[in-house]
């Protein structure tokens, strides 16, 4: 898991092939303003969901991990809470890995909710267990999807 800002995003380019890309379209784009739904960069390799989903509270909300992913979550109007839980001390599995949508979900309740600001973002990886969208009222975010190499 990685938690910074925008502004130090270059430090961090080299851990993946796609990260400069997906932070300079970031960095260089509007994206509070477009409309949601998917933004293709470079077909399932990285692309963009940029939703708007209300929030819920923390003890509503699931531990969600994935295998084939990277997800980069960029809060873009307001602050987003996001639980985080190690994977390897999850217990509690409430919906068995599904791999055509990439995803497991556990019941636990997180170990840290970090708050992230816009200008901010977090990267989760596959042994980072997480639980976006924690909050009041509605959200715009971008969560981007990163294909593992």
């Amino acid at each position: 898991m990685i938690y910074t800002t925008l502004s130090e995003s270059k430090r961090i380019e080299s851990l993946h092939p796609k990260f400069r890309e997906l932070f300079d379209f970031v960095k260089n784009n509007d994206l509070l303003n477009r409309e949601t739904g998917r933004i293709e960069l470079d077909g399932d390799l990285l692309f963009i969901n940029n939703v708007n989903p209300t929030m819920m509270n923390s003890e509503e909300q699931v531990l969600e991990v994935h295998r084939q992913y990277i997800d980069v979550h960029f809060p873009l109007d307001r602050a987003e809470i996001i639980g985080v839980k190690p994977l390897a001390d999850c217990t509690a599995l409430k919906s068995s890995y599904n791999e055509k949508d990439d995803y497991a979900l556990y019941s636990d309740a997180p170990t840290n909710l970090l708050t992230v600001q816009p200008g901010e973002f977090l990267i989760v990886y596959p042994e980072d267990a997480h639980a976006p969208v924690i909050g009041d009222g509605k959200l715009r975010k971008l969560i981007a999807k990163v294909k593992l190499d």
